[in-house]
Formats: structure tokens, sequence, C-alpha cells
């Protein structure tokens, strides 16, 4: 039997959904939005999951990303829903059952019955986890977070997430902060296991020599920022070091470097052919090296951010306790640079500044790591 509130949550939806039909129509018709749109909000080409298993929720790549450990961990059927494109590409990776979350006005026809509703962080949708629940699944919300920022905003709406608390059977929460507010808006059963994102760290698979020189590696870079790197850099500041992102890249990459070196009295290596950092400046033209790299150097310029890429991982060389330089465009990153402490985020034009004010910045490291041993003991015990 459903509450009063349930029944007028469910009017009020249906009613913003009316009006949002013209919106939606119009913005599907973007190739952005023409694959994600008519599956969430008009369920096109987007049917309940087959098979009963353990269902994961995520909303973005990053988060996506996060739960690859506990997927890889566990046996029999894991479906996968997601809410925005990127997350989507990155779930096809971890699962063949993969769907787009639809609005919630859908998901009490659409939810079959699942061993598990397994939720990251944030995406506390009322609908999802009370019919979730109607129909048999255990539900639990992981690596749960409440940020200073929002932490007002929840109180202030804390009548409205006090039923959705009543429907989640277990949290995970990253820090007692978190749990603290969490139960402040009336969810309980938690558990603090630190941050999920940072249960896998970085290893090194080889050793490499420390330089006596500062070492200032450039890491998965792409296009157009080889060049930013080089036209900013100088020998003084230390030894450079190029990792670009893809391969393909290599004898480009190498033939800007010769470039760059006419008419510089520089030393210059190809990685392949030497394995080492002995030079002024290294093309790092293998794969497989960046966290053997990262591991020896004291200055990381991280690429896929001066560009409109979306940035790549900082917890790579925060956890070697480099310092660490990115652009503006890390939009497919922000939760792994939230795990960070102490990064510089900075306009292209102010590269060459930055690395001449080397030593005034602080080593980066990373807030907190995670366990996810109990979350695959209650999913291994279902």
């Amino acid at each position: 039997m459903l509450s009063l509130f349930s029944y007028i949550y469910y009017l009020l939806l249906i009613l913003v959904y009316i009006l949002a039909i013209p919106f939606l129509l119009f913005k599907s018709k973007k190739d952005k939005y023409k694959v994600a749109i008519p599956s969430k909000f008009f369920c096109r080409n987007n049917p309940p999951f087959e098979k009963e298993g353990i269902w994961f929720h995520t909303c973005s790549m990053g988060e996506t990303k996060a739960i690859k450990p506990l997927v890889e961990n566990l046996t029999g059927t894991v479906n996968l829903s997601v809410i925005t494109n990127t997350g989507f590409q990155e779930a096809k990776k971890l699962t063949k059952n993969v769907r787009y979350l639809p609005f919630e006005i859908f998901l009490p026809f659409w939810i079959r019955k699942q061993k598990a509703l397994v939720v990251m962080e944030a995406e506390l949708w009322y609908l999802l986890f009370l019919f979730a629940k109607k129909k048999g699944a255990k539900t639990f919300l992981i690596n749960a977070r409440i940020s200073d920022k929002s932490y007002e905003s929840y109180k202030r709406f804390s009548f409205f997430y006090k039923r959705i608390f009543k429907n989640i059977d277990k949290i995970f929460a990253q820090t007692t902060i978190d749990k603290k507010r969490l139960e402040e808006l009336g969810a309980k059963n938690i558990e603090v296991i630190g941050n999920i994102k940072l249960a896998v760290l970085p290893k090194v698979s080889k050793e490499y020599k420390k330089q006596s020189d500062i070492l200032i590696t450039a890491g998965s870079t792409h296009e157009n920022e080889e060049k930013l790197i080089l036209d900013s850099y100088k020998r003084e500041f230390g030894k450079l070091v190029i990792v670009p992102r893809h391969p393909e890249r290599f004898e480009k990459v190498d033939n800007l470097i010769k470039e760059y070196l006419k008419n510089k009295n520089l030393s210059y290596n190809r990685f392949s052919k030497n394995n080492n950092f002995d030079c002024d400046i290294t093309l790092v033209d293998t794969l497989g090296e960046l966290n053997n790299i990262y591991s020896i150097s004291d200055v990381v310029i991280l690429g896929g951010a001066f560009e409109n890429i979306g940035g790549h991982n900082p917890v790579e060389p925060a956890y070697f306790g480099c310092k660490l330089i990115s652009g503006k465009n890390i939009f497919n990153q922000h939760s792994l640079f939230e795990c960070v402490e102490n990064y510089k985020i900075i306009e292209n034009d102010k590269l060459k500044e930055t690395l001449e004010d080397l030593e005034n910045l602080e080593k980066s490291s990373l807030k907190q790591t995670g366990d996810i041993k109990p979350i695959l003991e209650e999913l291994k015990g279902i």
C-alpha cells in the first residue's frame, strides 16, 4: 500500500513531465541527446532488465569507473543503469546489461525484481528505492557523502530525504562527518568505509632511478597540449618528460620536440631507445609506464584538460605526492579531483608563470582511501 505522499509526489512528477515534453522533444534532435532523451523520458529502446541480479545505478563516467572493482568481484548477473552519455559508454565496458534510468514516473512499471539495488553517492531518487524495495530488492547506498556546500540544501528538504532513507537498507558512507549528516537526515544502518573510488590504488610495475634534478612529467597529453607545454618550458625548471595519451601520435610529438629543440643546446631521448630520463627532454613512446614515471616525478602537468577532452585521472600523480597542475577542462574527472588535496587548476596562458613558481606549489596527496570488502560481503551474502 502506497502512502498519500507517494501519490502526491507521483502526480507532481506527471505534471512536470507534461510541461517538459516540448523541451525534451526539441533537445532530442541534437546528436548529443538523440539516444539518451528518448531512452530516459520515453523508454524508447530501453526495456527493463531481463534477468534478476545485482543492479548497480550510477550517474556519470567517474562513478561508473568506481564500481569496476565491485563488478569484477561478483559472479552472476550484473545489471547497470546510468544517467549520462559518458556513464553509458563506460558502463558497457563492465557489463552488457546496461540501461539509461528512466524518468521516475516510469519506474513503478519499469522496475522488475532484483536481488539488490546498489546506488552510488547522491542518486537519491524516491521512486527508485521505493519500488526496487517493494519488488524484492535489498537496497544499498554506497560511497555516500554530503558536502559542506550541499548540506544546508539537504537540511531544508529533510522531510523528503527521510522518506527516501526509509527505503534504504544499508548505507556505506565515506567519512564519519558524512555519517553524522546522513543520520540527521533520517538515515540508519550506516557504516564508514572511506571513498571507494580510492579502493584500488596505483601500482608500480618497474622502478626507475630518481633524478637529482626536478622531473616534470606531462602525462596523457593530447593534440596541441605538447606545444603549449614546450612553449612554456625552460630547462631551468627541470627535466621534462612527455607521455602522449595515444600511441599513434608518438611520431608527431617526436617531430614537434625536434622542431622545438632547433637552436637549443638541450639533449633529447626517446624512451623506447634508452629506458632512462638522463636527457633534458624525454618522449615516452611506450605503453604502461605512466605510474612508474609518476613515482619518480616531482611535478605532473596532467593532460586532457588544456584541450576540451575532460581531463585524466589525478589520483595517480597525487598518490605519488607530485605537485599537480591541470587545465580547466576536467568535466569528466570532477569526482576524482574531489579526492585530491592540493592541486593547481590554471588557464592555458598561465602555464609558464606556474612553472616559474614551482617551489611555492604544494605536493598533492589523497584525502583518504577506501575499502570495498564490506560492500562485497553484503552483496555476496544475498
